[in-house]
């Protein structure tokens, strides 16, 4: 089943009662309710949202990773369960004894991915990518000639029209605020697929900066973020350059987790294709399989 993103944006009281989410809106007095099992992510995005521990509990009882936003609508939080997997000591200790060798090996596959879905992306606007496919083609172990960089330094620079000058940073202009909301839904859904599966988000195959609880994540997002990137291109062929982040553009953002990706040859919502990412990634590091199954932009 597909699990649901559920999104808070007005004043609210959160709580549980019988296996439900209950939502009882400050503004309107109304109550509304839904199963918890059904909830895949939810977030939190108002400053005047108060939630029970009752329901904290209950929600990463069912694995559901919990976003907050801050006081400009940017999620700054996520809450994941620590206990997800019935195997779990013994998939975070083939996780720890991953060697050099292989996580070399994992990163370049991810790589290859990644740069090979953007090209894909950019062929949808017309844009030469003959390079981009070279590029993809020759990343070595561990990406060691950084070929992810040079493809993204050409991606960037051609992905959006209305923006010529356009340059990724977190803290940057429009899009970029499309981008790094879209991005932090997609974080959610791999960390928590990450879980599910027995893995710690925290230990990654190529990110390592002590600070990042959530490295593993940032690693296996990486071939996922061009169908972030779609959207907020749809995004702007709508709007322009009016991309101040409203109500309609963070309903399409929302969608992500259910867009069609095809991953193994068979089309799947994308929630379901990062659950056999992360279920991939556990069989590479338990020495069942060499391949991590990434989606192919097509």
């Amino acid at each position: 089943m597909i699990k649901r993103t559920v999104y808070f944006g007005t004043p609210a009281y959160l709580k549980t009662k019988d296996e439900q989410l209950v939502f009882e809106s400050s503004e309107t007095s109304e109550t509304k309710s839904l199963p918890i099992e059904d909830i895949g992510v939810l977030i939190l995005d108002h400053q005047q949202i108060t939630i029970t521990q009752a329901l904290i509990a209950k929600l990463l009882a069912n694995n559901v990773a919990l976003i907050t936003c801050d006081n400009s609508h940017h999620p700054t939080g996520l809450l994941l369960n620590l206990d997800g997997n019935t195997l779990q000591s013994a998939k975070f200790q083939a996780q720890v004894e991953a060697t050099a060798p292989l996580k070399k090996q994992l990163w370049q596959q991810t790589v290859g991915c990644k740069i090979n879905n953007q090209a894909a992306l950019l062929e949808t606007i017309r844009v030469p990518v003959k390079n981009m496919r070279n590029w993809a083609a020759g990343v070595k172990s561990g990406d060691s000639d950084n070929h992810e960089a040079v493809a993204a330094v050409y991606y960037w620079k051609n992905l959006f029209p209305l923006f010529p000058d356009f340059k990724r940073e977190r803290f940057g202009d429009a899009p970029n605020n499309l981008l790094n909301y879209g991005y932090a839904i997609l974080r959610a859904v791999t960390a928590r697929n990450l879980v599910a599966s027995g893995l710690l988000p925290t230990l990654g195959i190529f990110h390592k900066n002590q600070y990042n609880a959530y490295c593993l994540a940032d690693d296996i997002m990486e071939p996922y973020r061009p169908f972030v990137d779609k959207i907020v291109l749809n995004i702007i062929n709508l709007n322009g350059k009016f991309l101040e982040l409203t109500p309609n553009m963070k309903k399409e953002l929302l969608a992500i987790p259910a867009m069609d990706v095809m991953i193994n040859n068979e089309k799947s919502p994308l929630m379901v294709a990062v659950q056999k990412t992360t279920a991939s990634l556990v069989k590479c590091f338990e020495g069942k399989q060499r391949k991590i199954l990434y989606p192919e932009f097509i």
